[in-house]
């Protein structure tokens, strides 16, 4: 694994590239992400960790840019309403254990898709439906674990977890 590259943010705003001995921009921080760069961002004055911080201030300009935003307005009150909720802390397990799903589903749809090619597609395309399937229901039951919900019981990918009787309003 490459080390962590550090970019201090100067009390001018400016972030500073130590590898690269270059002022550079979000965008560029960006680019770093895109490229699967390790990097830390530190206060110049402060020494502290302010890598969040700039993460942040990236996907800000990122929703005002993109002409399909990721988070809906109703994602983002319902994302705001967990913060200082008991269950805080497991929600954000959850989207990080569903981030990472998302990423690895994308990795094997590429791997698929090279494989498919050669191979029937639609029997490709029905075995990966169902793992991703089995995937999901088995992060939605430990998920609904945790909270304390009742789950379904069985191991069948078709069957779903009890859902509470009070749900948050879809978009």
């Amino acid at each position: 694994m490459a080390e962590k590259r550090i970019i201090k943010k100067y009390p001018n705003r400016r972030l500073y590239d130590t590898t690269e001995s270059k002022y550079i921009t979000l965008e560029d921080v960006r680019h770093l992400i895109m490229q699967g760069v390790p990097f830390c961002v530190v206060d110049k004055q402060t020494e502290e960790d302010i890598t969040r911080s700039i993460l942040l201030q990236i996907i800000i300009e990122q929703e005002e840019v993109g002409a399909s935003p990721l988070f809906s307005t109703d994602a983002l009150q319902q994302l705001i309403g967990f913060y200082g909720k008991s269950l805080q802390n497991m929600a954000a397990q959850y989207i990080q254990q569903s981030l990472s799903l998302f990423t690895n589903q994308q990795q094997r749809l590429g791997e698929q898709m090279t494989r498919a090619v050669s191979n029937n597609p639609m029997t490709a395309w029905s075995k990966m439906t169902e793992q991703n399937l089995e995937l999901w229901q088995r992060m939605q039951n430990e998920f609904l674990k945790a909270a304390g919900m009742p789950v379904s019981s069985g191991s069948s990918t078709t069957g779903t977890a009890t859902t509470p009787t009070e749900t948050p309003p879809k978009d």
